[in-house]
């Protein structure tokens, strides 16, 4: 009998993209980002994908201190991968963006494939009261924002982390992302296998019909074919529909505060970690299995686990 098939679920922590009066689960604290880690790989998460935060207002930054933190009590608790982002904010510099992932050199960074409008300001209609000054500026100037990642600042993402052996998940918002992927893939400037994660529902990007999402796979089979591991990102309320319609395609996941703050219409999720249960539990009744944390180590082609104990944050 041939053995089911390990489905990866990565979890998104807490990203830059909510803000912390959204939601008082969202974590903010190193305390709170090390333990929604350590929660998320317990409930079955093979990786968890990492940004920080400011402790006092919960500002999305891009320091290594404020990494460093977080990075070692999970590195000292779990053998979980380590997904650190490049993205940062849509409002940050590259420079500034790529600066956690350079220093620490993870097993893996994220990377976003194209500059793209990258629309907040619609959240504004469901949330009004806000604590902190930043939030609801934060979000309006998504109004008037472009994400920058040109072709060069995607070179530098790739000379700066790659070098030291970093491989990466490629956040690929639309098909033209696709073809951007498959640009520097023809160039031989990155290797497969190509860990894609297909991103639906942020304005500026490509919706979330299923219609959508079998576009993306299609176009991704033909330009990438057995060189590529399919993910599928679902922002919002299309989370679960989606993750639930890409496991059934053959693909892996990723869930996440970052990527939605729901478990259900109208229920904010209490933690990363019930989002994980509930997308193991749609795996699993699909008779497959949860990948660990080495599983995709073999299927990624990872370096291995981040070691911390030499490095100095800066």
């Amino acid at each position: 009998m041939a053995s089911p098939r390990k489905v990866m679920i990565t979890c998104a922590i807490t990203g830059a993209v909510h803000t912390p009066s959204m939601s008082p689960h969202l974590p903010v604290t190193a305390e709170q980002i090390s333990d929604a880690a350590l929660g998320a790989a317990a409930a079955g998460a093979a990786i968890v994908h990492l940004h920080a935060r400011d402790p006092v207002d919960g500002r999305p930054v891009q320091t290594p201190d404020a990494y460093e933190p977080f990075l070692r009590k999970i590195n000292e608790a779990s053998g979980v991968v380590l997904n650190l982002t490049t993205g940062g904010a849509p409002t940050m510099p590259l420079t500034e963006r790529v600066r956690p992932a350079a220093h620490f050199k993870p097993e893996i960074a994220s990377l976003n494939m194209g500059s793209m409008n990258f629309g907040l300001f619609p959240m504004l209609e469901r949330f009004t009261n806000f604590t902190h000054d930043w939030e609801r500026k934060y979000l309006q100037a998504s109004e008037d924002l472009i994400f920058r990642n040109t072709y060069r600042d995607i070179e530098y993402v790739l000379r700066e982390c790659g070098e030291s052996g970093t491989r990466f998940e490629f956040e690929c918002y639309d098909t033209s992302h696709l073809y951007n992927l498959a640009h520097f893939a023809d160039r031989r400037a990155i290797k497969p296998p190509f860990f894609v994660q297909t991103v639906f529902g942020i304005l500026g990007g490509i919706g979330q019909h299923p219609d959508d999402v079998m576009h993306m796979k299609r176009t991704a089979d033909r330009l990438f074919g057995n060189n590529m591991i399919w993910s599928v990102l679902g922002a919002g309320r299309g989370q679960m529909p989606i993750a639930s319609l890409a496991i059934a395609m053959g693909g892996h996941v990723r869930v996440g505060l970052e990527d939605s703050l729901w478990i259900a219409p109208g229920k904010l999720a209490s933690s990363n970690a019930e989002q994980v249960m509930k997308v193991r539990r749609i795996i699993e009744e699909l008779g497959m299995d949860v990948a660990t944390p080495d599983d995709a180590r073999e299927l990624l082609q990872l370096k291995g686990n981040l070691k911390l104990h030499n490095q100095q944050a800066a």
